[in-house]
């Protein structure tokens, strides 16, 4: 069963870094094999928003959609992805923004498992790459939005 954690420091704020990631509509402009995605509801209650979405992802010939629902919760600076429909038997995903210094720990987390062996096989390592570039696709995303840090802060 893959699973993949990384954390790392970025120049920009935690609050940045949370409106980057819970920005998912964006998602397609800049994130690996990700080539759609569809919000299907948005729900906010008691400052949380529950978005549920369908993301499609593609690798040369293959192409699959799956549908999670994503949490967003501003104030503990989290967001949680859970899996609903499509590929996989399960997908979690985590995303944790904590202050660090001048800039943000940006903690990522990943489990997950394809339903089919087959598919598992073919998109598999695609997959793992694909989640092991996410860190480094969303800090190149913040430097766009917001700028890229100063080499003297660096």
């Amino acid at each position: 069963m893959p699973k993949f954690e990384n954390a790392r420091t970025v120049s920009h704020t935690p609050d940045q870094m949370f409106d980057l990631v819970a920005d998912i509509e964006h998602y397609p402009r800049f994130l690996p094999l990700c080539q759609n995605l569809v919000v299907r509801s948005r729900r906010e209650r008691d400052g949380k928003t529950l978005l549920i979405a369908d993301m499609t992802v593609a690798y040369k010939l293959v192409r699959e959609t799956f549908t999670s629902q994503v949490l967003l919760r501003p104030d503990e600076r989290q967001i949680d992805v859970s899996y609903v429909d499509g590929p996989f038997r399960y997908l979690e995903n985590r995303w944790t923004f904590l202050p660090a210094g001048s800039g943000c720990e940006v903690r990522f987390f990943i489990d997950y498992e394809f339903k089919s062996r087959a598919l598992g096989l073919l998109m598999g390592s695609m997959f793992d790459y694909a989640f092991r570039r996410f860190a480094n696709a969303f800090e190149e995303r913040a430097d766009v939005v917001y700028g890229r840090a100063s080499p003297s802060s660096a």
